[in-house]
């Protein structure tokens, strides 16, 4: 890997800012350059969010994510805002309550993230870091020890395990999705 650009999108409230500092912490605790930056509309909640991640082995020349190889999106307009952007090759994981449009170029991964933070974990709130677990296990660009780590750095004492839980449920889910795809 030189570098991969990762841009996590969707509306304010979803917290992708949180899960993109995240995501950049543990790539540094990996040993790799991150940088990390992110953008909102002027609403509190439910405007459009993104944050955006470089991780890489080198230096990284210009901080700005400019074609992302990972688009995650959590809402519909961020979908369709974002989703032109893409590299060639790139993969966008979207929510389940996404309809993909058939003219994406890049492999879409559809999976019911949001469903899974509200009826599994039973909090909305964590569908960020189940998106994270996602990440993780469809493309190994950072370790689960490391993310687990910049998870617990960052969330509330008091929510320790269930974004622990939540972790696991976004690897599970990766891994659900692999064995149906084999």
């Amino acid at each position: 890997m030189s570098s991969i650009e990762i841009r996590l999108s969707g509306s304010g409230g979803q917290g992708l800012i949180l899960a993109g500092i995240i995501l950049a912490e543990a790539a540094i605790l990996d040993g790799k350059n991150s940088v990390q930056s992110q953008s909102y509309g002027p609403e509190a909640r439910g405007g459009s969010s993104k944050a955006e991640v470089i991780i890489s082995n080198e230096y990284i020349t210009y901080p700005k994510v400019l074609k992302p190889d990972i688009l995650l999106t959590l809402a519909p307009s961020a979908y369709l805002c974002y989703k032109n952007d893409m590299k060639e090759n790139g993969i966008i994981i979207i929510d389940e309550s996404i309809i993909p449009n058939n003219e994406d170029t890049q492999k879409v991964v559809r999976l019911p993230i949001i469903k899974t933070a509200q009826e599994v974990i039973g909090r909305a709130f964590v569908a960020n870091i189940i998106s994270l677990g996602v990440i993780a296990e469809l493309t190994n660009v950072v370790t689960k020890e490391s993310l687990e780590r910049a998870v617990l750095n960052r969330v509330p004492p008091a929510t320790e395990e269930i974004n622990k839980r939540a972790l696991l449920e976004g690897y599970n889910l990766a891994r659900k999705l692999g064995r149906e795809m084999s």
